[in-house]
C-alpha cells in the first residue's frame, strides 16, 4: 500500500488516522498530506521523539519505559492507544471512528536501549484491538525511516484483512 490507498481504504471505511512517530519523525505525516483529500483520514500526528514525551503526552506507562525503553512492542502498543484515545477525548469523537498508528525503533547510527539499529516496532489500536509488528530493517537511518514507512502503510491495510 502507499499513502494514496491508505487514505483511500480509510475513507472507505468513514475512519481517521492519528499518528504517535518517533523515529519517523513526522515522515509517516509527511507522506500522507502530500495526498491530496489527506485532510479527510488524517487527524494529525504526534512526534514524540524524547522518551519523556511519550509518558507526557501520549500516556505510556513511565515504569515500562524505565525498564524497558522506548524500543519495545508494548511501548509501541501504548503509544498508539495513547494518541488514539488523547485525539478522540480532544475531538470529542467516537474511539471506534479513530485508528492509532505509532512507530518506535532505532534508526542509527547507534544502538538505543540495547537494542540493534533497525530494530522497529509498528503498532496499530483500532476497534479490534491494538496489534504490534516487529521489523529489523538494514540500511542507513533515512533507508530505515521510509522502510518504516512503508511497513506502517502495509500493515494498515492488514489490520483491516486480519
Amino acid at each position: 500500500m502507499n499513502a494514496k490507498s491508505v487514505i483511500e481504504l480509510l475513507e472507505g471505511r468513514k475512519m481517521k488516522l492519528a499518528l504517535a512517530e518517533s523515529l519517523t519523525g513526522g515522515l509517516l505525516s509527511s507522506d500522507l498530506v502530500s495526498v491530496p483529500g489527506a485532510s479527510n483520514v488524517l487527524l494529525g500526528s504526534v512526534v514524540a521523539y524524547n522518551t519523556g514525551l511519550k509518558s507526557a503526552l501520549l500516556g505510556v506507562n513511565s515504569e515500562l519505559l524505565s525498564e524497558k525503553g522506548a524500543v519495545d512492542p508494548e511501548v509501541a502498543i501504548q503509544m498508539a492507544e495513547g494518541v488514539r484515545s488523547r485525539f478522540s477525548l480532544s475531538l470529542l469523537m467516537s474511539t471506534d471512528q479513530i485508528l492509532g498508528l505509532s512507530t518506535t525503533g532505532v534508526a542509527g547510527p547507534d544502538e538505543q536501549d540495547g537494542q540493534p539499529v533497525g530494530t522497529v516496532y509498528i503498532a496499530i489500536a483500532g476497534a479490534k484491538g491494538p496489534k504490534v509488528w516487529a521489523h529489523v530493517f538494514s540500511g542507513d537511518r533515512a533507508e530505515i525511516r521510509k522502510q518504516t514507512v512503508a511497513a506502517a502503510f502495509e500493515h494498515i491495510g492488514e489490520y483491516f484483512s486480519s
